[in-house]
C-alpha cells in the first residue's frame, strides 16, 4: 500500500469528514481514477503518426506503470484530412495502487521539474467535481530519457473524484498535495 493511499484513509478522510460536515463515511469524497491522454497533430502521414503514437506509448508506459492505448478516429473529417480508424492520440486509466503511486510521483518528483513553476490552476475544475491540468513536457517525469524522444508533447491529466462540488474536489485535491497557485490578493 502507498503512503499517500495509507495517509488518505488515516488522516484525510476523518479531516474530510470533519470539515465537509458529513456523517456517512461513503459521502466523503475520494479520488476514482487519473486519466492521462495526449494527442498529435503532427505528422499528416497515419503510418508516420502511428510510429510517433507508439513511441509515445511506450514512454506513458514507462511514465505510469501500465500499458498505454490508442485512441482512433471515430469519424471521418474531411477538413482534418481525417479518416475513421486513423490513430489520434495515447490515453492510460490508473485506479487504485497505481492511480497513487503515479500521483505521489507527480506531487514529489515531476511538478517540481517544471520550470518557473508556480502552482497548478485553481480554475480548472468542471463543475462536478473532476478536475483537469495539462503539462507542456513529457520529460519533466524522470524516467524519460532525452534520447528515446522524437519530440517533446505536452499531456493532459484529469483527476476524477467523487466529490458532488468544485469546493469538496478542491479541498481533497489539496489534502493529498496538489501545488495549486496562491491566490491573488
Amino acid at each position: 500500500m502507498n503512503d499517500l493511499s495509507k495517509r488518505y484513509q488515516q488522516e484525510i478522510v476523518p479531516q474530510l469528514k470533519k470539515e465537509l460536515k458529513e456523517d456517512n463515511l461513503f459521502a466523503v469524497p475520494k479520488l476514482k481514477k487519473i486519466v492521462i491522454n495526449s494527442s498529435l497533430k503532427d505528422p499528416q502521414d497515419p503510418k508516420a503518426r502511428l510510429k510517433a503514437l507508439e513511441n509515445l506509448a511506450v514512454q506513458f508506459g514507462q511514465i505510469t506503470g501500465q500499458k498505454a492505448m490508442i485512441t482512433t478516429a471515430k469519424k471521418a473529417i474531411s477538413g482534418f484530412k481525417l479518416r475513421a480508424g486513423d490513430p489520434l492520440g495515447v490515453k492510460v486509466t490508473l485506479r487504485g495502487d497505481r492511480m497513487w503511486q503515479f500521483l505521489t510521483k507527480l506531487i514529489s518528483v515531476a511538478l517540481p521539474r517544471v520550470k518557473d513553476f508556480r502552482g497548478v490552476s485553481r480554475k480548472a475544475f468542471d463543475g462536478q467535481g473532476n478536475y483537469s491540468m495539462g503539462l507542456e513536457e513529457q520529460i519533466i517525469f524522470p524516467e524519460i530519457s532525452y534520447d528515446q524522444i522524437d519530440s517533446i508533447r505536452g499531456m493532459q491529466i484529469g483527476f476524477v473524484t467523487s466529490a458532488q462540488t468544485n469546493e469538496a474536489a478542491f479541498r481533497l485535491l489539496e489534502l493529498l498535495g496538489i501545488p495549486f497557485e496562491k491566490e491573488a490578493a
